[in-house]
């Protein structure tokens, strides 16, 4: 395999993505720490299945919207590997056949740790299954959820209340519905990333038929969206300081609003997907450091 074939495997991996699914993580176990409950095997397990579930859906969007000519010259996003023609699509249904297969021995490993009863081993058992159809029903198959506007739903489901409320409930064995609170936050950040991508390449998804929550709605609109979902976020994580930690600590995350007004300034003034592009950063950095600040507030609290 030459360094070009790594750098292609490489890039389609997407590795900044990689962090989000992990602070969730971070998120959960620290709520449960802040309940009395922690244990450092069960928080890296779930780290561990959730970046292989990321990865799983990574893989898949690339093949997925490959398959459906989505991912063709007028995309302004990164050129993956199977874009450039150095992954075939029967090396990426391997590909991803393995990372599911490490998912299965990583959350399998996790249940064995975590779970005491039977109930709760067959619940997280249907949610992996379900986690793992979703990761790959994003973009694959005959009708894509992504395709149908669905995707910020997903996120939200996945990558905030099941991540959050999911690794709480593995640590402490309990459930308080105040979860939903930090764990919408945590959603809301997830799917601020995705907006972004979904802004910068809305006139190729129109032409290719994929019909994303933002293409529905228009990009004026996918604009105030998007301050919605940054300030939403921020909003939940401040109603979980008051309502759930009610420290000094759990404020913390208070110090990214400034980051956070700067990106929301800037996105308002685009016009063009070639002016959202490199915002993704900035979106990321906002997403990932309210997140391990409000972790780091549960843990000093």
């Amino acid at each position: 395999m030459t360094s070009e074939h790594i750098h292609a495997w490489i890039e389609t991996l997407r590795p900044k993505t990689l962090p989000l699914a992990i602070s969730a993580m971070l998120v959960g176990s620290a709520l449960g720490q802040f309940y009395g409950q922690f244990s450092w095997s069960i928080m890296l397990l779930a780290i561990l299945t959730a970046t292989f579930l990321q990865i799983i859906s990574n893989l898949a969007n690339d093949y997925g919207d490959a398959e459906k000519g989505t991912d063709n010259e007028a995309r302004l996003g990164p050129i993956r590997g199977m874009q450039q023609g150095l992954i075939s699509l029967s090396q990426m249904k391997l590909a991803i056949g393995f990372c599911i297969l490490c998912t299965i021995i990583s959350g399998a490993s996790l249940l064995y740790i975590a779970c005491q009863v039977a109930s709760d081993i067959w619940v997280f058992l249907g949610l992996g299954i379900f986690s793992i159809l979703a990761a790959l029903g994003y973009t694959m198959g005959k009708k894509p959820y992504g395709y149908l506007g669905l995707g910020d739903l997903a996120v939200l489901i996945f990558f905030g209340w099941v991540a959050v409320i999911g690794s709480f409930y593995l640590q402490s064995l309990d459930f308080d519905a105040w979860m939903f609170v930090p764990a919408t936050g945590t959603g809301l950040f997830a799917i601020l990333v995705l907006n972004i991508n979904n802004l910068r390449d809305i006139e190729n998804d129109k032409a290719s038929g994929k019909h994303t929550l933002v293409t529905r709605i228009g990009a004026k609109n996918g604009r105030y969206y998007h301050l919605f979902l940054l300030f939403g976020a921020l909003c939940c994580y401040a109603l979980s300081a008051l309502f759930i930690e009610k420290t000094w600590s759990g404020w913390l995350f208070i110090f990214t609003l400034p980051l956070c007004i700067k990106h929301a300034r800037t996105m308002m003034k685009t016009t063009r997907g070639e002016q959202v592009r490199p915002l993704l950063g900035e979106a990321v950095k906002c997403a990932l450091l309210s997140n391990l600040l409000f972790a780091v507030g549960l843990l000093l609290s």
